[in-house]
């Protein structure tokens, strides 16, 4: 854990300073290094876009990403995201990473072709795609099936979800996509 601090409390058990990143926003806080980050984003920081479902990283329900990659977070004990950035479907919009407060392409676009259902594995896809979608400009049917294969939903079977992502990535190719690079700031500080 390079060079945390940590110490014991009785109660709760050890525990050790992060310091990390999410949605733009920087933490230090003294956490017991097993905890799930899934637990710390909903219990510690309010943010509960990222959804408990099936605990074992096979439903994509609690995906965020993590240095800009999607990962569960289920699965990602909070110790290992020393000086790492997490953004969450709270931070692709509104006052994260979006200042407009506008919606995400991709959450446009599930809210214009019907993708949206329940609800409940809707931040987790999109938390998933954003990387797809904004890494090309077009992509097949079956290879959005194929990456979105860990997300697990139960009401659309899909097909509303890849109409989607092909209505963002038209729009992309169209040059109806806004600045949405949620590293974008810290690229043009860095150039």
């Amino acid at each position: 854990m390079g060079n945390s601090k940590m110490k014991s409390n009785n109660n709760k058990g050890t525990k050790m300073i992060v310091r990390f990143e999410v949605n733009h926003r920087k933490y230090e806080m003294e956490l017991n290094p097993g905890r799930r980050l899934l637990d710390v984003l909903r219990e510690d920081l309010g943010l509960c876009g990222a959804k408990e479902s099936c605990g074992l990283g096979e439903c994509g329900a609690c995906t965020v990403l993590l240095d800009g990659r999607p990962v569960n977070s289920c699965l990602v004990m909070v110790g290992s995201v020393m000086d790492r950035k997490i953004i969450t479907i709270e931070g692709i919009s509104g006052k994260g990473a979006n200042e407009s407060g506008s919606l995400h392409p991709i959450q446009r676009a599930f809210v214009e072709s019907g993708a949206v259902q329940c609800g409940f594995c809707t931040p987790g896809l999109i938390m998933n795609l954003v990387p797809f979608v904004e890494s090309r400009e077009s992509a097949e049917d079956d290879e959005i099936r194929r990456y979105i294969a860990g997300n697990l939903c139960r009401c659309t079977g899909y097909v509303k979800i890849v109409e989607a992502v092909q209505s963002a990535l038209k729009w992309k190719r169209e040059g109806q996509w806004s600045n949405t690079d949620l590293y974008a700031k810290e690229k043009e500080a860095h150039s």
